[in-house]
Parts: structure tokens; C-alpha cells; sequence
């Protein structure tokens, strides 16, 4: 099942190894993923005494905002109990631990996720759209494009925008099967670009320096090292690039050009039939 996707820094070796959907237990993920009525632990019943501050929706809304912020590795029950004014033990009522939480973190992103109308569009823009789509998801959410999905939470909106993207290839010939790869391979690209847009962004952020500055500063030393005549390919177009980028890359371009691509692959799969 295609759906995509997100990345971290910081917390324990145990709490690292649990970032990735469906890392809980099967059975109680799926009950807070669809609310069912006896999912344990859940939202407390209404007793008697102050108002409850609290909800799943809140505590997941909570460890997103943490997540889109300082990355996933900093989220902890402890780091989304603070962001509410809460204590730790109260957030454990509503959700069993992180592994859920992930879950319920992505199911809501993928919930909450602009889904055009792609009715009357010719396949290309379809599947245009559909990428568009999740490379703006996974500039507004950085984490999901580094959250191994393998066992993707199967949630309400998880199911949501599978059932829209698969609407992308319906009526144009293909097997079942290869709907579902067809959809893979589009979002495998636009996950990876979206990975070395973020990578870059942190580089700059992390340098305190823009690309520009950067090979301004290298590039004296770069010249007297550099044998044009041994890498004659290289010297041209990566100079090519570079003034064309301003940078050794460009997310924006590598995103158009490797769309094209994609969408010219589809064609021999889908106009070939």
C-alpha cells in the first residue's frame, strides 16, 4: 500500500528505534487511529470535577506542533505533556505511548492534506497533482519525509489519500498491481527530492551561511586544486549548474526535471496499453 513519505534528531537509543509507523501494538493503534469506543487507554469518562483539558485530538495536535519544530526525535510524552500544561501521566490516558503517537501524528497530517478535484484532469496533471500535493506536505511537515512507513498506520487518513491517489491512475488500463506501483514510484521521487530540499535547508541553517556563501568561500582554494584538463566534464557543467542554481542544486529544478521524467515512464507504461 502506497502512501508515502518523513526525520530527527535527539532522544534515547529506545526511543530512536521506535521512530516509524506502526512500531505499537497492532490492535491498540488502529482503535485510538479510528476512535473505536473500547480502545484502552482512551479519553477518560466525563466524571464528576474540573473539566477535562484535554483530548486525543489535542495531545496529537501537541506532538505535531512539537515535531514541525524541533524534528521527532524531540518528541517525547514528557516534551507534549509541557506543550499542553500538563503532566505526563494525564497524556498517557489518552494515548498508550510514542509508537501510537507517531501514528496518530501521521494519520492526522494525512487527514488535514489538500486533496484536489481530479476528475476532469488529463492523467499528467493527475499525477502532477497528486505530487504536488505531497511535496507541500512534506515541506510544512519535514519529519514524514524521514518516517519509515513500511507498515504504514492504516488510519482514517492514511486510507483517505490512498483512495484519492489511486484515482490519479484509475481508468487508464492498468492492473490493480501496478496501480499501486505506479503510485509507489511517484511518491518515492517526490520523498527523496523533498529529503535533499530539507538536508539542504538544515546545511544553511546549521552553517549560518547561504550555498552562495559557501562556495564563495571555497572556491578560491577550489581553483588552485581543481585540475580543469583531468575533469574537463565536470569543470563545465558543474559551472553550468552552479551559475544556473547559484548553488550546487536546486530542489525546485531537480523537482520539475525529475517530474518530467516520471511522467514520461508512466506514459510508456499507460499510453503503450
Amino acid at each position: 500500500m502506497a502512501c508515502g513519505i518523513s526525520a530527527r534528531r535527539g532522544g534515547g537509543v529506545a526511543e530512536q528505534s521506535r521512530d516509524r509507523s506502526s512500531a505499537g501494538d497492532p490492535v491498540r493503534t488502529l482503535e485510538l487511529l479510528w476512535r473505536v469506543s473500547d480502545a484502552s487507554p482512551r479519553e477518560p469518562k466525563r466524571q464528576r470535577g474540573p473539566k477535562q483539558r484535554s483530548s486525543v485530538d489535542a495531545v496529537v495536535a501537541a506532538a505535531i506542533e512539537i515535531a514541525d519544530r524541533e524534528g521527532i526525535g524531540a518528541l517525547t510524552m514528557r516534551a507534549v505533556a509541557t506543550e499542553l500544561g500538563s503532566t505526563p501521566m494525564a497524556i498517557y490516558t489518552y494515548v498508550p505511548g510514542k509508537a501510537e503517537l507517531i501514528d496518530l501524528m501521521l494519520d492526522a497530517v494525512y487527514r488535514e492534506m489538500s486533496r484536489a478535484d481530479l476528475t476532469e484532469l488529463p492523467w499528467r496533471d493527475r499525477v502532477a497533482t497528486i505530487a504536488a500535493e505531497n511535496r507541500a506536505v512534506l515541506i510544512h511537515h519535514p519529519w514524514v519525509a524521514y518516517l519509515p512507513t513500511t507498515r504504514p498506520p492504516l488510519g482514517p487518513g492514511v486510507v483517505a489519500k490512498y483512495e484519492h491517489e489511486l484515482r490519479a491512475f484509475d481508468g487508464l488500463g492498468l492492473e490493480d498491481l501496478d496501480m499501486d506501483a505506479a503510485l509507489t514510484f511517484v511518491l518515492g521521487f517526490v520523498t527523496s527530492v523533498a529529503r535533499i530540499a530539507i538536508d539542504t535547508e538544515r546545511a544553511a541553517a546549521d552553517s549560518a551561511i547561504s550555498d552562495h556563501q559557501w562556495w564563495e568561500r571555497a572556491a578560491p582554494l577550489l581553483a588552485q586544486v581543481f585540475d580543469v584538463e583531468r575533469y574537463p566534464l565536470a569543470a563545465r557543467v558543474g559551472a553550468v549548474a552552479g551559475r544556473a542554481h547559484d548553488s550546487a542544486y536546486s530542489a525546485d529544478h531537480a523537482y520539475e526535471f525529475g517530474l518530467a521524467r516520471v511522467l514520461d515512464g508512466l506514459a510508456h507504461l499507460i499510453e503503450n496499453r
